[in-house]
């Protein structure tokens, strides 16, 4: 597998089994080289300003267009109905959400995509999803593209080969992927597979401005991967199926070639990967905390300045130096909605209960903070320089709107812990007002 380097750049690449297949000094010749059909996919629209213009052109064997009518496919879990339960405003936490046992019960990528929470609605063009997906087989002869929006794709157990129609990704745990708007993709697995998803529609995942920290530093865009061209030239006579989520529902279209049938492309508009590990961590290194904000990977902006739609928030491997500083994240209530996994190790905050694969939600003004024994622990530690989080990943999904929980979620999954509330009763009261 090879990668281009870079975020958001004007790329080039073809298959090297046909050089000269990307047209010179045009988009859309008259005939193009090979015989190949010219394809523009647009992520933003025509009008938009240079820096955030979006599209690529692919240059593929049969134009996507040549397939049968859409029909209805059934969606299991995925939902974007968020009033088919009662609100609930409690501190949420998951255990691990479990994968199917194969072959007893075969699921694939699309099979196992289960919605957790989200807000808004695709059709507006305003709102995020967050689901889980379980799986432990591969698609076959079948590929997926979201019509509502951008997938971020976080594999938490098992790596995904991913084949897209800009080439090949493999992505493996602490490792993320995105896939944008109206790109096909078609995910093999290798055992059984976990993970996180964050969907977004309406806005675009860019990296953060750095302000005041400079020039360089967070996730740099050199780190940031982008698959080179790969085609097959491949007849399914048995049907390939391909799958569109629009509005929300999963529809199914049948044809009789493989969609990956793009020989080169060039544009701005790819799916990319970014090792979690690349991270450079900007911390506080006198006293208190520097806000969360710093761990901020990738965002996607509102109209409004400094309002994210959804922010990917990492709590990587670092020193904590603080002095004279409660180190561990501290109590807090908030005006965003915090959705927290864990891709491996301990969290620090939550060493016992918040395990890898499962995940918590805080949602708008509840209360939120370390437990009890985090705590205690904490207050009475030596303050000298440690590592934290080491052999640790924990993110965050987090949003401005306010996300509704789904059935599946509070109930279906059986996956909820009922005492989550537990962990802050053993807080004690240490006032004492002779004592200053």
């Amino acid at each position: 597998l090879q990668y281009m380097s870079g975020f958001g750049n004007e790329y080039v690449s073809e298959d090297p089994r046909c050089p000269g297949a990307l047209p010179e000094g045009q988009n859309n010749p008259q005939v193009c080289p090979y015989g190949l059909y010219a394809e523009q996919l647009s992520g933003s629209a025509f009008t938009c300003p240079r820096p955030t213009n979006k599209r690529s052109w692919l240059y593929r064997i049969l134009p996507s267009v040549c397939h049968k009518p859409f029909k209805p496919l059934e969606e299991g879990h995925l939902t974007h109905d968020w009033d088919e339960i009662e609100p609930d405003p409690n501190q949420l936490r998951w255990k691990p959400f479990e994968i199917p046992k194969a072959p007893q019960n075969k699921m694939d990528f699309v099979n196992g995509l289960h919605t957790l929470c989200g807000a808004g609605e695709p059709r507006g063009r305003n709102g995020i999803a967050v689901h889980i997906f379980v799986c432990n087989t591969s698609m076959i002869d079948r590929c997926l593209y979201n019509s509502d929006g951008d997938f971020l794709i976080v594999p938490q157990q098992g790596k995904l080969l991913i084949t897209t129609e800009f080439g090949k990704m493999l992505v493996e745990p602490n490792e993320i992927c995105v896939i944008q708007q109206g790109m096909r993709f078609s995910v093999e697995v290798f055992g059984e597979t976990r993970g996180y998803i964050l969907e977004v529609y309406g806005a675009h995942f860019e990296l953060p401005d750095l302000g005041p920290i400079g020039a360089n530093g967070l996730a740099n865009p050199r780190d940031f991967l982008v698959p080179v061209a790969w085609y097959e030239d491949r007849q399914v006579p048995g049907g390939y199926t391909v799958i569109s989520k629009y509005q929300g529902k999963l529809f199914a279209a049948q044809q009789d070639f493989s969609p990956f049938n793009v020989v080169a492309w060039h544009g701005n508009y790819t799916p990319y990967k970014y090792h979690l590990e690349k991270f450079m961590v900007i911390n506080a290194v006198a006293f208190d905390h520097a806000d969360p904000s710093i761990f901020t990977v990738l965002t996607a902006k509102t109209t409004r300045a400094g309002v994210a739609l959804a922010d990917f928030v990492i709590f990587p491997p670092r020193w904590g130096v603080a002095n004279n500083t409660f180190r561990p994240p501290y109590y807090h209530r908030n005006c965003m909605s915090e959705f927290m996994g864990l891709i491996k190790g301990h969290y620090e905050a939550k060493e016992e209960g918040f395990q890898p694969g499962g995940g918590s939600l805080h949602s708008m003004m509840t209360p939120h903070g370390p437990d009890a024994d985090c705590f205690e622990k904490a207050s009475k530690a030596k303050l000298e320089p440690e590592r934290v989080a080491d052999g640790t990943m924990a993110f965050m999904f987090e949003s401005s709107l306010s996300l509704a929980v789904t059935k599946w979620g509070l109930q279906t999954s059986n996956r909820l812990d009922k005492n989550y509330y537990k962990c802050w009763e053993p807080l004690k009261s240490h006032f004492n007002p002779k004592c200053k």
